[in-house]
């Protein structure tokens, strides 16, 4: 995993060290030198969607982006999770302030397990209620495109580009599905 080891303990500040804790717990956690609070570090989730305009989703939302990582490459509205909200709420919040567009919230289209990152990845389908958008500061630019319009070589993540691929695929079947899978 690329994230940084804790340091400090949340709790009174002092030294951590890793080692296996005394209750049991199979895998080295981050303990406390002082008061030994356990320190759990767990995967984050990154929530977005993948919202469509058009009588047959023909066109999907992409975002600019203008911010690292990636920056000048586009993607799906996404990001990460807060604390309190559900994958739902998250998912309409980060469309919101990626692109300033209106939608209505679809089923779960794809979940990615992105291990080496310590991340799962969720993109529900939406449906846009309107062509206007109002990016916040994240977003350079925010444009409908159809599949082949798409810039293929300019999207920032794996996972955004799985989920379009997945899209456009169940869209010419006529039929859409739930995707699970891996990123290596």
């Amino acid at each position: 995993m690329h994230r940084s080891p804790i340091q400090h303990c949340r709790e009174c500040g002092a030294a951590v060290t890793y080692r296996l804790p005394d209750d049991g717990d199979t895998k080295p956690r981050a303990i406390c030198t002082v008061c030994q609070t356990v320190h759990y570090e767990n995967p984050l989730n990154v929530v977005g969607t993948v919202p469509v305009w058009g009588e047959t989703g023909e066109y999907v939302l992409l975002c600019l982006r203008n911010i690292e990582p990636r920056r000048g490459k586009w993607t799906l509205p996404a990001g990460f999770m807060e604390l309190g909200e559900t994958t739902a709420e998250g998912a309409l919040r980060e469309t919101d302030e990626e692109a300033g567009a209106q939608i209505e919230l679809g089923e779960l289209f794809t979940l990615m397990n992105v291990a080496r990152v310590g991340q799962v990845h969720l993109y529900y389908r939406a449906r846009l209620l309107s062509k206007q958008f109002n990016p916040g500061f994240e977003t350079i630019e925010a444009r409908l495109f159809t599949e082949d319009q798409i810039p293929w070589d300019e999207i920032a993540f794996r996972t955004v580009r799985e989920t379009l691929e997945h899209y456009f695929a169940d869209r010419r079947r006529g039929q859409f599905g739930f995707h699970a899978f891996d990123i290596a």
